[in-house]
């Protein structure tokens, strides 16, 4: 008599791969869309163009006249 299951040890391990690929799949799917919904932008949706501007002057990163052109623009 045989073993009954000879031969079927790389089905076996072909099986456990796809059944950690699927799973890793699905939690990293979870993780992915958890991540998405929550990081937030360097802009928030409660800021406007303006507010923007008012915070790239108070940092330095523009000058009045820069900033005066951009409240002109804006208006």
């Amino acid at each position: 008599m045989g073993f009954p299951f000879a031969g079927m040890g790389i089905w076996m391990i072909f099986g456990s791969i796809l059944f950690i690929l699927f799973w890793g799949g699905i939690i990293w799917l979870i993780v992915w869309a958890v991540r998405k919904g929550t990081v937030q932008n360097s802009v928030s949706a409660n800021q406007n163009a303006l507010d923007v501007a008012r915070a790239r002057y108070a940092r330095g990163e523009i000058n009045s006249d820069q900033f005066a052109q951009i409240k002109k623009d804006l208006s």
